[in-house]
């Protein structure tokens, strides 16, 4: 299970979660700063991404289109790099079960 985090989260919480989740990527990572969510969408959709980012736009386009790709929307608000990192550690299981799932698009994180 692959994670491809947002610009609007930290590029170093990757080295601290690929134990976790391997080959996961940060967007500045591959290029994909300042960049249309649709292309990200694509991107992650063609590669086998998880998006994971604290942006409504992801949540409403995951709402229209379904997936893949799937989105884990962190509704945290202003919250320090250890603290995502925590959570993506954390829900590991939780993660790993909603990215096999075949019937949910979206998971929520707090």
């Amino acid at each position: 299970m692959k994670l491809l985090l947002d610009e609007n989260l930290s590029d170093r919480i990757i080295p601290k979660i690929l134990d976790f989740y391997p080959n996961s990527f940060h967007v500045k990572t591959l290029g994909l700063t300042n960049t249309d969510d649709l292309v990200i969408w694509e991107y992650a959709k063609i590669n086998d991404f998880i998006i994971v980012s604290k942006d409504s736009d992801f949540h409403q386009r995951s709402l229209l289109y379904g997936y893949p790709p799937k989105f884990i929307y962190l509704r945290i608000g202003n919250s320090p790099t250890s603290k995502i990192v925590e959570i993506l550690r954390n829900n590991f299981e939780i993660i790993s079960n909603f990215g096999d799932s075949t019937l949910e698009s979206i998971l929520v994180l707090t």
